[in-house]
């Protein structure tokens, strides 16, 4: 019997974090081993945890809430509980900034996390995985910025002519959002108001397959042209983040 997907991501956190140098793998320690079953039992999703390849300082995160009225119970309870009171300061220890955060929505329906048979490893199993390199999995999000109001047509024209570019040179779209522009419903946590996004979330098995990818867009005329006619509304560049999944993240 088939299952229906398990979508994640009704309200999503993109949260990238600014670390104190060095302090990374002990900060990855901490979260992998404390925050991730204890926030996922207050009503959260865990969705997944990266290393930045191209920032030795930068942890990135994403955490998804079946509604805004959830997100505010469940961070209530997680930050005003006894984990992140027992491990705030060993963890607040770590960073310089947690603030750089962006709060999304699914930019078209069935454009969520789908975590349908997703399992992720315990911590002892992943203590074990002492190879970092060995780890399987590959995630690039593509952060794209807009004029206001521009996002719903960016994603149809996205999922229309982008997404068939990217399953045609290896890529597996993971995920798709868009800005979502409700009032913070967590002020103790600080979001990037007035930002107008369109995410795309791509998953590879390996480095050596998200290199393979990057040379065939390049070499791709199908794809310059979406990229000439989709960019063109954008405000600024756009950000590119190459991550690799912790032991225990789920995305991958």
């Amino acid at each position: 019997m088939n299952r229906p997907p398990r979508y994640a991501s009704p309200v999503v956190e993109l949260r990238q974090y600014t670390l104190k140098p060095g302090q990374r793998e002990t900060l990855i320690a901490l979260f992998d081993r404390e925050f991730v079953e204890t926030q996922e039992a207050t009503g959260m999703t865990v969705i997944g945890q990266f290393r930045d390849l191209d920032r030795p300082n930068m942890f990135v995160w994403l955490r998804g809430f079946e509604s805004m009225e959830t997100r505010k119970d469940a961070l209530s309870a997680f930050y005003g509980g006894p984990v992140w009171a027992a491990h705030r300061d060993a963890a607040n220890a770590t960073m310089i900034d947690s603030d750089d955060v962006l709060l999304l929505k699914p930019a078209w329906q069935g454009a969520g996390f789908d975590l349908s048979g997703s399992k992720r490893p315990t911590t002892a199993e992943a203590q074990s995985m002492s190879d970092r390199s060995r780890l399987p999995g590959f995630v690039e999000i593509s952060i794209h910025h807009l004029r206001p109001g521009a996002e719903a047509g960016f994603a149809e024209r996205f999922q229309a002519e982008a997404v068939p570019q990217l399953a045609a040179n290896g890529a597996r779209l993971l995920g798709a959002f868009i800005s979502e522009h409700c009032e913070n419903t967590f002020p103790r946590l600080p979001v990037r108001a007035g930002e107008n996004v369109f995410i795309a979330v791509a998953g590879f098995d390996d480095g050596d397959s998200h290199a393979g990818f990057q040379t065939a867009l390049a070499a791709s005329p199908a794809w310059r042209a979406v990229r000439e006619t989709h960019w063109a509304g954008s405000t600024k560049p756009a950000e590119t983040l190459r991550l690799t999944p912790t032991a225990r993240s789920l995305l991958r």
